[in-house]
């Protein structure tokens, strides 16, 4: 494995660690170019102010939400990761249309992202979360 390769790993890493902790500030480090594209829901998150909206969204139902690492490869200026996403619903949940109200339940499915890095370099331009959107809604027994 070189160098390159061996640090984008532990970007991605550090990155998945720091979301855990909310150290929002870490995790825009993190990025050339915050972005998310997020296969599955199709909803992408452009620039600092939409990627920390996300944060914000995402974490209000499942302020506990946290990873952990399957596998995780590089090839080319991608670094795969395969994992199990967790979380407990401790806040309000939009879903279609509607706002379902805490209901303590746990979760914990499956997911893979891809990190897509800038050529060269250990800075991440966009995080590619591969996710069935329903997946979360069905382990807390919502759909």
């Amino acid at each position: 494995m070189t160098d390159l390769a061996a640090a984008r790993i532990q970007v991605v890493r550090d990155h998945m660690a720091l979301e855990v902790t909310h150290d929002w500030d870490a995790v825009i480090a993190t990025f050339a170019h915050p972005r998310y594209e997020m296969y599955g829901s199709g909803a992408v998150f452009d620039g600092e102010a939409a990627v920390r909206a996300y944060f914000a969204a995402s974490r209000t139902p499942f302020p506990d939400q946290g990873n952990e690492v399957i596998a995780i490869a590089h090839a080319d200026d991608t670094v795969l990761v395969e994992f199990w996403l967790t979380g407990t619903h401790l806040g309000p949940l939009r879903l279609a249309g509607r706002e379902v109200a805490a209901t303590g339940k746990a979760f914990r499915v499956r997911m893979a992202a891809g990190f897509e890095f800038a050529p060269g370099t250990d800075k991440i331009v966009c995080e590619r979360p591969y996710f069935d959107q329903g997946a979360v809604v069905r382990a807390l027994g919502l759909g």
